[in-house]
C-alpha cells in the first residue's frame, strides 16, 4: 500500500511535467525594416535580445535592415554588428569604386578625370542605372558573410533568414530563402536609380522596400506566434517635408511600401518604433554612431515587454548562438569566370592572378579582384561560391562596360578660361587588351590627344603607348612679374613607348621615343604691332630617345591622403633644329641644329597622413640639362633651345613633360635650363569635401649650362624676374578647395619674392592634361 502511495505521489508530480515539456515553442520572428542608414537603430535591439537569450527562430530583413538582419542570422553578436557598424569606413564602402591605389599603373592617367561617363551601346549612350557603385561594399559584405559562403539555405543558418526584395521587371515582392547571403543582402538594399539592380533568375531585384519594407505580414504568413519589429522607416512622410525633389521620388518610389506600413505595424506584439526618435536621414551613414545611439531610445522604452517575453520563453530550450567555425585559409579547387569576354579574359586572369591549388583568405581574393577591376574595363565584378560539396569552388562574374565610352567635363581657369573636354574610349578595337582614345578640349585654347595602348605578354606586364598630343596656347611674357607680351604657342607631339610593369598596381619602367614640333609668333602681326623679343616666327624640332621610371600609390586622383609619386626620366636628343626669324634687320635670323644636350628630371611627392582630418605634402622635383660643346656652325641651345628647356609655374599638372608647377607663377612664366625645386603644404579637411591648404615652395633656377648652375645653385644671387642669373625663386600661400561634383573647385592666393606680389588663381573642373 505505502508502495502505491509513493507511485501514485510521483506520477502527480510527473504528469505536469511530461504536459509542460510537450507544450510546443511559439515561433519568435524578428523583422527589421529599410530605411538606409536609419536602419543602423535596429542593432540595440539585437543587443538587447543578446543580453535577455531571446534567439529568434527567424529574421526577415528588408534593405539595410537585411544587411543588419542578415549578419546577426549568420551568427554575429548585437555587440559585434555595433562594432561593425560605428567602425566603418561608410565614405569608402558608398563613395564609389576602387582607389586609385587598385588602378592598373598603365590606366592611372585617366581615372577619374570625367565627370560625365556613360556607355554607348549601338550607338546609343547608356546611362548607368545606378549613381553609386556597390564594388567596395560587395567585396566587405563578402568578408563579413565568409563564415558561411557554403550555405545555400538560409533556414541552415545560425539563425533562419529572409531578405525582402522586389522583382522590378514582373513587379511582385520576392521572398530571398536561397543562394547566397551576400547576394540576398545586396538584393533587398538596392535601392532604385542609387543602386544597380541585381540580375536573379533572368530577371532584375531592386530594394525590398519598394513593395513590402516592413514585411511583418511575411512573418504572419509563415507561422510566427509572436512577431517582434523594429521599424525606422516612418510610413508616409507629411506635406511639410516634401519640398525638395529628394523626398518626392522616394515617397513616390515608396508609396506602395508605406500604404501598407500601419497595418504590417498592427501585426507586431512588440513594436520598436524608432521613428519619433531618429533625426538623421536615410543617407546619413556618416552619423552612424548618433544613428546608434538614437536607437537605444525605442528599444529601452520596450526592454519590460522584451523581459517579459523572455521570461516566457524560460522554459524552452534555445540554440547556441555564433558564427560557425571556419578555416581562415582554403584551397581552391575549381575556378568559374562569367560575364568575361574572349577580349579581356587573358587580361583579368594576368591581373587577379586567383589560381586554383593555391591557398587563400577572403581578403587575397579580394585583392585579386581589386586588380582586375583596375584594368577599368568593368563596371563591376563579383564572386561567390558555388557551394560545391567537399569541394572549394568560385564563379567570378565580370559586369564590363561596353567596348565604347563617352567622358566629358567642363573647365574653367584663370590662365585658359573655359572649356569644354570630350572623350572617346574604345576597347579592344584594335586588338584584344588594348584602348584607344581621343580626347579633345574645345575652348579658346584647344588641345587634343590621340592615345593607342596595348598590353601583351603571358602576364600582360608589357605594354606599348603611342601618343599624338597637340595644344594651341596663348602664352605671355612677363618681365619683372609683369605681363610684357603675348605670343601664340603651338606644340605638337608624337610619342612611343614601351614599358615593362614591375608591379602591376603601382610602378613600371620604360624605353621611348619622342617626337617634338615647336612654333612660337606673336599675337599681333609684327608688321604692324612690334613686341618685345622683336620676334618674327620661332620654330623647333626636336627628336629625343629616353628611359623612364615611375611609381604612383596614390590613394586618390584629388586631394590624395596618402601614398607616394616618383617619376624619374632620362633623355638624350637625336635631332635639335630650331629656324628662328627676327623682325628686325640689325639682329641675325638662327637656323640649323643646336648642340646636342642629354636630361635628367624627377618629380616626387609623398603625402602623409596624419589623422582623418589632416595631411602633410612633402615635394621635391629637379631637372637638369647637359649640353655638349658648342660646335663651329652650330646654334646655341641655351639662346635658342627655349622649346626643350623646363617650364615652371601654374597650379596645374601641365601634358607636357619637363613643365613644373609653382604657385604664385604664372603658368609656364619662367623657362629654365636647370632646377631643383622643394614644396611643402598640409592639406586640412575641416569639412566634408573641403580643403584647405598653406603651401611654401622655393627653387633654385639656373638659365646656363649645368656647369655654371651647380657652382651657385646653393648659393645664388641673381634676380630671377629681370635676369638670367641663377636665382632663388620662393612663394607662400595658401589654397582653398571644395571637391564639387564639376571637379575640384579651387582658390589660391600666393605671394611671390622678387617681384613682391600675392597672385591669385581660381579654377572649375580639370583641363586635359597628364
Amino acid at each position: 500500500m505505502k508502495l502505491l502511495k509513493i507511485f501514485i505521489l510521483i506520477i502527480f508530480i510527473t504528469i505536469p511535467q511530461l504536459t509542460f515539456s510537450q507544450e510546443k515553442k511559439p515561433k519568435v520572428v524578428v523583422v527589421l525594416s529599410g530605411g538606409g542608414a536609419k536602419g543602423v537603430a535596429h542593432i540595440p535591439l539585437l543587443q538587447a535580445l543578446d543580453s535577455l537569450n531571446i534567439v529568434p527562430d527567424l529574421i526577415i530583413g528588408t534593405s539595410m535592415g537585411s544587411i543588419v538582419g542578415g549578419l546577426y542570422s549568420a551568427g554575429y553578436s548585437g555587440d559585434s554588428i555595433a562594432n561593425i557598424a560605428n567602425n566603418a569606413d561608410w565614405n569608402y564602402l558608398l563613395g564609389g569604386g576602387i582607389s586609385l591605389k587598385d588602378v592598373s599603373v598603365e590606366e592611372k592617367s585617366e581615372f577619374n578625370k570625367y565627370v560625365v561617363d556613360f556607355d554607348l551601346d549601338k550607338g546609343k549612350p547608356k546611362v548607368s542605372t545606378g549613381l553609386i557603385s556597390d564594388q567596395n561594399l560587395r567585396e566587405f559584405l563578402a568578408v563579413l558573410t565568409y563564415p558561411v559562403y557554403n550555405i545555400v539555405d538560409f533556414d541552415k543558418l545560425p539563425i533562419p533568414y529572409r531578405a525582402m526584395a522586389t522583382d522590378i521587371v514582373n513587379g511582385k515582392e520576392i521572398i530571398m530563402d536561397k543562394g547566397s547571403l551576400l547576394v540576398a543582402m545586396r538584393a533587398s538594399m538596392s535601392i532604385p536609380t542609387v543602386f544597380e539592380p541585381v540580375t536573379y533568375k533572368e530577371t532584375l531585384l531592386v530594394d525590398g522596400g519598394v513593395l513590402n519594407n516592413f514585411a511583418t505580414d511575411v512573418a504572419k504568413e509563415m507561422g510566427a506566434d509572436i512577431i517582434i519589429g523594429s521599424d525606422v522607416g516612418g510610413g508616409m512622410a507629411p506635406i511639410e517635408e516634401l519640398d525638395n525633389i529628394a523626398t518626392l521620388l522616394f515617397q513616390t518610389g515608396m508609396i506602395n511600401s508605406n500604404l501598407k506600413n500601419p497595418e504590417n505595424r498592427k501585426l507586431c506584439d512588440v513594436l520598436i518604433d524608432h521613428t519619433e526618435y531618429l533625426t538623421y536621414s536615410t543617407g546619413d551613414f556618416t552619423n552612424s554612431k548618433e544613428i546608434y545611439e538614437q536607437g537605444k531610445i525605442g528599444t529601452n522604452i520596450n526592454m519590460k515587454a522584451l523581459v517579459d517575453l523572455s521570461e516566457q520563453l524560460k522554459r524552452f530550450n534555445s540554440t547556441p548562438q555564433g558564427l560557425p567555425k571556419i578555416a581562415k585559409e582554403f584551397i581552391l579547387d575549381s575556378i568559374k569566370y562569367s560575364g568575361i569576354s574572349k577580349a579581356n579574359i587573358d587580361l583579368v586572369k594576368a591581373r587577379a592572378n586567383i589560381k586554383i591549388n593555391t591557398k587563400y583568405t577572403t581578403n587575397d581574393l579580394i585583392k585579386g579582384i581589386d586588380k582586375a577591376m583596375g584594368t577599368q574595363i568593368f563596371k563591376q565584378i563579383t564572386f561567390h561560391s558555388l557551394g560545391l560539396e567537399d569541394k572549394k569552388s568560385i564563379e567570378i562574374t565580370g559586369y564590363e562596360k561596353a567596348k565604347f565610352q563617352i567622358k566629358g567635363s567642363l573647365h574653367y581657369d584663370t590662365y585658359r578660361g573655359v572649356g569644354l573636354v570630350l572623350n572617346s574610349t574604345a576597347r579592344n578595337l584594335l586588338g584584344n587588351s588594348s584602348r584607344l582614345l581621343l580626347s579633345v578640349d574645345i575652348a579658346e585654347q584647344p588641345r587634343l590627344r590621340l592615345q593607342y595602348q596595348k598590353n601583351f605578354g603571358h602576364l600582360k606586364s608589357w605594354w606599348w603607348r603611342s601618343e599624338f598630343f597637340s595644344e594651341n596656347l596663348k602664352q605671355k611674357i612677363f618681365i619683372d612679374g609683369n605681363s610684357a607680351d603675348k605670343m601664340k604657342y603651338r606644340f605638337m607631339q608624337f610619342d612611343n613607348q614601351l614599358n615593362k610593369n614591375i608591379n602591376s598596381l603601382n610602378r613600371y619602367v620604360g624605353l621611348g621615343i619622342n617626337y617634338n614640333y615647336t612654333n612660337v609668333k606673336p599675337e599681333n602681326d609684327p608688321k604692324y604691332n612690334d613686341n618685345i623679343l622683336d620676334l618674327y616666327n620661332y620654330r623647333f624640332n626636336n627628336i629625343q630617345v629616353y628611359a623612364q621610371y615611375l611609381f604612383n600609390n596614390m590613394n586618390q586622383v584629388f586631394y590624395a591622403t596618402n601614398g607616394t609619386y616618383f617619376n624619374a626620366m632620362l633623355s638624350r636628343s637625336l635631332l635639335h633644329d630650331t629656324d628662328v626669324k627676327f623682325t628686325k634687320e640689325s639682329i641675325e635670323d638662327q637656323k640649323g641644329n643646336t648642340n646636342g644636350f642629354t636630361k635628367l628630371s624627377f618629380d616626387f611627392e609623398e603625402r602623409i597622413n596624419f589623422n582623418k582630418k589632416i595631411t602633410g605634402i612633402i615635394g621635391a622635383t629637379a631637372g637638369f640639362i647637359f649640353e655638349d660643346d658648342l660646335l663651329e656652325n652650330q646654334v646655341s641651345f641655351t639662346d635658342f633651345g627655349y622649346a626643350a628647356k623646363y617650364f615652371l609655374g601654374g597650379n596645374m599638372l601641365n601634358p607636357r613633360n619637363g613643365s613644373f608647377m609653382f604657385p604664385g607663377l604664372h603658368e609656364d612664366e619662367l623657362n629654365v635650363n636647370q632646377i631643383l625645386k622643394l614644396n611643402l603644404g598640409i592639406q586640412f579637411n575641416p569639412l566634408n569635401k573641403v580643403y584647405l591648404t598653406p603651401h611654401f615652395n622655393i627653387a633654385s633656377v639656373g638659365f646656363n649650362n649645368f656647369d655654371e648652375y651647380i657652382k651657385e645653385a646653393f648659393s645664388p644671387k641673381g634676380d630671377w624676374s629681370t635676369g638670367f642669373e641663377t636665382s632663388t625663386i620662393m612663394s607662400a600661400g595658401a589654397t582653398a578647395s571644395y571637391h564639387s561634383f564639376l571637379g575640384p573647385i579651387t582658390f589660391d592666393a600666393s605671394w611671390v619674392n622678387d617681384i613682391n606680389k600675392v597672385r591669385v588663381f581660381f579654377n572649375i573642373g580639370l583641363v586635359l592634361n597628364r
